[in-house]
Formats: structure tokens, sequence, C-alpha cells
């Protein structure tokens, strides 16, 4: 069974992206071990003249390294990715490498009928990175519109319609984390080449 982290794109108590990721832990339990990771409690990056990395920075990072892959779920605040997700991946790319060559599954939830595409849409480019360098699954996006409303008193998704969409793309995720091992094996890592930029140089 494969093990997936799934992180809540958010530092709010009360998300429906939270909702989300709960919903798909649970929902394919049978498929893959599911773990949230939350990112609140991080201090604001600021490129320590020492280098260090946060404690918390490091112990998520340790476990994004041992996940076959990682499901992020992004709210859109302001047409973009919230603060706090860009905060996590600052220091999740500051001397450390964990999401290099790692399989990302996109999903986001919103209050209102766009569910999160343009900040989704701007995930990916952070994702794709010289400082990240992840391996995101393409054409495949789970935007959630209307949050507040999807889920019902036991926190399942209440159209079957819209699980069944969540359900292809899941399936697709678990083929592409399958193929994009193949590919390492076949092309080789590119921590080295993460590890060799510096945007300085």
């Amino acid at each position: 069974m494969k093990k997936l982290v799934a992180m809540v794109g958010t530092n709010s108590k009360k998300s429906t992206n939270r909702d989300l990721l709960n919903f798909i832990s649970k929902h394919f339990a049978d498929q893959a071990d599911i773990e949230l990771m939350e990112i609140d409690g991080l201090p604001l990056f600021n490129k320590p003249a020492d280098k260090e990395v946060p404690q918390q920075a490091k112990d998520m990072a340790a476990k994004i390294e041992a996940a076959d892959g990682v499901i992020i779920s992004t709210p859109e605040y302001d047409h973009t990715v919230p603060a706090p997700l860009v905060n996590a991946l600052n220091w999740l790319s500051y001397h450390i490498y964990p999401f290099t060559d790692k399989p990302v599954m996109i999903t986001g939830s919103s209050y209102g009928r766009l569910g999160s595409s343009r900040a989704q849409m701007h995930l990916r480019q952070i994702l794709d990175s010289p400082d990240i360098k992840a391996r995101v699954l393409p054409n495949s996006e789970f935007m959630l519109g209307y949050g507040l409303d999807a889920f019902d008193s036991k926190g399942d998704l209440k159209d079957a319609d819209t699980t069944k969409q969540l359900e292809a793309i899941f399936e697709d995720f678990m083929t592409f984390i399958d193929i994009t091992e193949q590919l390492i094996e076949a092309r080789g890592s590119k921590l080295q080449e993460a590890k060799d930029f510096d945007w300085e140089k």
C-alpha cells in the first residue's frame, strides 16, 4: 500500500481544504495510507544567515521524503496561493529537498464556484521551480467549488459525480506515482541538479 502525505494548504483552524483532505484520507483508505500534514506554526521565512532550518520544517521534510507522493489542497486568496502555504514551501526548499522528484497531486476547495483554479495554477508553477523540482500530476486538478455546502454531516462529499471525478483523478495519481518511479530509474534523479542550483550564481 502506498503512503501519502496530504498537506493542508492553510493555517486556518476551519477549512474546507482540510475537510477535503480528511475525506480523501477516509475514502481511499483501502488504496493508500494518507497522513494529514498541517503547516501552521512555522516561522516566517527569512533566509537565516546560519542557513538553519526550523525543526518543524525538518520533520515535515522527513515525512515527505518517506512518502510515495504528496497531495496538496490549496485555498485561493486574492486569486493566488495563500501566504502560509508559500511560506511552508519556502522552508521546504531551503537547503532541504524533500519535493525533488516527488509525485504531487494538486487539489483545492473554495467558497465560490471556481474551486481555487487560479491558486492551483500558481501552485503548479511554484512546484515546478528549480528550487523544488516536484513532479506534478499533469492535466489533472480537482477543484471543489462551493466547499461550505459540499460535505454532509459525516464529512463525505454530497455529490456523487464530484466523488467520481475525484476517484478518477486519484486513480491517475496512483498510476503517476508508478510512472514517476520508472522515469527516475531510467533517467536518474534531479536531486543533485536541485542542490547545485543557486539564484545568486
